[in-house]
């Protein structure tokens, strides 16, 4: 019953003029940037990150969490209208949602989009309110050697989770780390890598890394194809017709499941909605119904891929708000705001602020009910968007980056910092590096380093402790299993491959 009532309290807290326009604004933008393809989620929240430093700690996060939310929905409108997914989330709905659409049916696959979106999401909500308060307590009996394995368990996933060269991702994780150690150590107070500089001698701010990164990258990796996006088919009678009762009563199973998928994929740390995407699509594909007929047009095929990716943005949430680690690229960046005003998320922040988190839940539910009537009444001005040249956006987005790096302590060395993580971001993406474990080693880097100097202090240098501890040494376990995964499924293929021809013989 506190729960519930600590609930309401944060609508009417969430009511409020700046917290309501702060909800409206970022569910507006957040679709915006959900259309405009190339403008990623997480990139188009850290673009929004430099512009919440002068506001209220609680406005600012949930204009990035609703931006986070409707960001999920926004990109399928064009992966249904004209095959263009707005970010890697809506990939798969290319499959059947643009295929229903080339059937003449293109108001219904966005009808089964919004209701696939606002219950996934809402059942996302529910999950949240339910799990983030017994983890937090749980967490209370972290001590730093717990809170150093669970800060290196976030960071590692995250490389292991994510695609491509696991070698990769441990050099830009690493690249992330040593980016952070510039400054002030907090232990000593000695100095290192400042070369000389007073500046330096402050840190580099992590928000100039990562608008750099994802803000000046993406301008120069679009640069470098001379904005040559193609343009795209105009749609004139762009509409949102819902699905019956009796159709939604046809696929509630496939849809829970979809749902349940994208919560635990949300609270697996680093594995974030694409990968809930993918995931959901797969197993409806290989287990479904209708496995056959996926990618031919059906509803399963739209509500698998949506339902899981707004429904793991509740689970990316719960890490963050109990235990101060990000679950996803988007709310890594929602932590480097929380840090921004000076709070560390964590079992304390319940104790402490459990007034901010509450609204914080609360505008999770309003959003997605503001995201789901913006979207079916503004879908034409919306699509509209697409009309802007390629060029004019990058100019913006441009401007918006070097505004963010300027706000932060009005000084002009941070216009070049962020050029140069700009050039950073652009050729870790041309050389196949993630940008994302980057972005995390410098955010996570200096919480970690804390937390293990601490631990090595109090226990008089004994590295064994992280092993020994119960809670801790579970954590190293997992961590392990987790590192490991990657390997094991090659090993896996690798034998289904070797296994096949004697089994045909």
């Amino acid at each position: 019953m506190d729960i519930i009532a600590h609930l309401a309290d944060g609508f009417v807290h969430c009511l409020t003029p700046l917290n309501l326009s702060m909800l409206v604004v970022g569910i507006v933008v957040g679709l915006l940037i959900g259309v405009l393809p190339g403008l990623t989620l997480v990139m188009g929240v850290a673009l929004a990150l430099p512009f919440t430093y002068k506001m209220d700690v609680t406005a600012s996060i949930v204009l990035l969490t609703a931006m986070y939310v409707s960001g999920t929905y926004g990109g399928a409108f064009t992966a249904i209208l004209f095959r263009i997914p707005g970010e890697p989330i809506d990939v798969p709905m290319l499959w059947d949602g643009y295929t229903m659409g080339r059937k003449g049916q293109p108001s219904k696959a966005l009808g089964w989009t919004l209701v696939s979106a606002l219950g996934g999401g809402l059942l996302s909500a529910v999950v949240m309110v339910a799990l983030t308060e017994p983890l937090a307590k749980f967490a209370l009996r972290f001590s730093s050697p717990e809170y150093f394995v669970i800060v290196l368990f976030g960071l590692l996933s995250v490389v292991a989770i994510g695609k491509g060269s696991l070698a990769n991702a441990f050099i830009s994780m690493a690249v992330g780390i040593l980016i952070s150690t510039v400054g002030t150590d907090p232990i000593y107070g000695a100095h290192r890598f400042t070369l000389g500089s007073s500046l330096l001698a402050d840190g580099i701010e992590f928000l100039v890394v990562m608008v750099g990164a994802y803000g000046v990258g993406e301008v120069l990796a679009r640069l470098e194809t001379g904005f040559a996006t193609k343009p795209v088919q105009k749609i004139v009678n762009a509409r949102t017709e819902l699905p019956t009762w009796k159709e939604m009563g046809e696929v509630k199973g496939m849809f829970f499941r979809s749902a349940v998928v994208g919560d635990l994929i949300g609270l697996l740390p680093g594995a974030g909605a694409t990968i809930a995407s993918f995931v959901s699509y797969g197993i409806e594909a290989k287990f479904g119904k209708r496995k056959a007929e996926m990618g031919t047009g059906i509803a399963e095929g739209i509500i698998a891929p949506q339902a899981a990716a707004t429904a793991s943005v509740g689970g990316a949430l719960v890490h963050l708000l109990a235990l101060g680690i990000p679950g996803s690229g988007a709310t890594a960046v929602i932590l480097g705001a929380f840090m921004l005003h000076g709070i560390q998320p964590g079992p304390q922040v319940l104790i402490s602020s459990s007034g901010m988190v509450y609204t914080i839940f609360a505008s999770l539910f309003l959003g997605l009910l503001l995201m789901c009537a913006i979207g079916y009444f503004a879908i034409r001005p919306l699509v509209k968007i697409l009309d802007f040249p390629e060029a004019v956006v990058s100019a913006y987005v441009l401007i918006l980056c070097f505004i963010g790096a300027l706000s932060i302590r009005n000084n002009v060395t941070d216009l070049w910092l962020i050029i140069g993580f700009g050039v950073l971001g652009y050729g870790f993406e041309r050389m196949k590096f993630p940008v994302a474990p980057l972005v995390l080693g410098v955010i996570l880097g200096p919480i970690a380093e804390e937390a293990f100097m601490n631990t090595m202090i109090s226990f008089s240098g004994d590295w064994t402790v992280f092993f020994t501890r119960p809670i801790s040494g579970t954590i190293v376990a997992f961590t392990i299993i987790v590192l490991l995964l990657p390997s094991l499924q090659k090993l896996y293929l690798r034998y289904v491959a070797a296994a096949a021809p004697i089994a045909a013989k």
